[in-house]
């Protein structure tokens, strides 16, 4: 199979099961195949966006056109620091539920707070991914990245990423992620079976609490601290789904084939056979609501792809 495909239908690959296709398309396996895209692109003068596992992503009803990049690097090794500590690598390609599960086999704890969370290594960098009080960035020490102009991989510290809530420097899509070390610890047999019992409680509690499919998780980020000074009851709350609840959309609001999760407020799940523009119209309405009763404009935290403006009412 050639490297570079076209016209690639995309709504088998993101969560939301959406979006038109690819214009082009690559899965590269090595960092070799990696550059031999970038390079295609850069020859001819294409976009490029990358997708991981598309469960962070919304993507338009055109599809997208330029060259969809979609890692398949998938591999993991590991070396021992210590007794108490050792690194892991784990390919931009490789799921996070694979690497958690790795992990515990061989007696490494520390990533599987963020157990039942889909996406891979590379899409978690990307969004410094994050449960309760857990960033992903608190294991990454180091990790190889790829020059988009040049195709040329180098190392870079944990402070090349200049981590930040959903954000890193992987944003600024002048590099992505080829793999990424962490530093996890060296645990015990009784401890590991106490890990795995905390993996199975955090997936359960998860799956009680927000819907599995057809979803990229929490549409809106929380506000930021000069966002809410537009706040007009003066409650200056930065968690976006208080707002939504007291709106009262959660389970009742729809557009077409999307509606708002009955789990949770900040959550749209998209049926069978719906659209990006559902959702984008349902996203708006929710925007608007919260902007009439609050004075304050969520704004959504999924990457977006292949929309030629902005489709959302912009914060003030």
């Amino acid at each position: 199979m050639n490297l570079i495909q076209s016209n690639i239908p995309l709504h088998t690959k993101n969560w939301f099961g959406t979006g038109g296709p690819a214009r082009f398309y690559a899965e590269p396996t090595t960092a070799d195949e990696f550059a031999q895209a970038l390079n295609y692109a850069k020859n001819n003068s294409l976009e490029i966006t990358l997708l991981g596992q598309g469960a962070n992503s919304l993507i338009s009803d055109a599809g997208f056109d330029g060259l969809l990049i979609r890692p398949q690097l998938d591999e993991i090794s590991f070396e021992r620091e210590t007794a108490a500590t050792a690194y892991v690598k784990a390919d931009a390609g490789v799921c996070m539920d694979r690497l958690i599960e790795w992990c515990l086999a061989h007696q490494l704890s520390g990533l599987e707070e963020f157990s039942g969370i889909p996406g891979t290594v590379g899409g978690s960098v990307f969004i410094n991914l994050h449960y309760f009080e857990f960033l992903l960035s608190q294991f990454l020490v180091s990790a190889e990245v790829i020059d988009k102009s040049t195709g040329e991989v180098t190392t870079v510290d944990q402070a090349w990423f200049q981590f930040g809530y959903d954000y890193s420097t992987l944003h600024e899509q002048t590099h992505y992620l080829v793999s990424a070390t962490f530093k996890l610890k060296s645990i015990y047999p009784l401890d590991i079976a106490f890990a795995h019992g905390r993996r199975k409680e955090i997936i359960r509690h998860r799956a009680s609490r927000y819907p599995q499919s057809g979803t990229c998780g929490s549409f809106f980020r929380n506000f930021l601290p000069h966002e809410l000074e537009q706040e007009k009851t003066g409650i200056k709350l930065p968690y976006v789904a208080y707002y939504l609840d007291k709106i009262g959309v959660k389970g009742n609001l729809s557009v077409g084939k999307a509606i708002v999760s009955h789990q949770h407020a900040n959550m749209i799940v998209c049926k069978p056979g719906g659209t990006s523009s559902d959702i984008v119209t349902l996203a708006r309405t929710m925007q608007q609501k919260v902007a009439d009763q609050f004075g304050i404009i969520p704004q959504p935290e999924c990457q977006l792809v292949g929309f030629c403006e902005y489709p959302f009412i912009h914060g003030k």
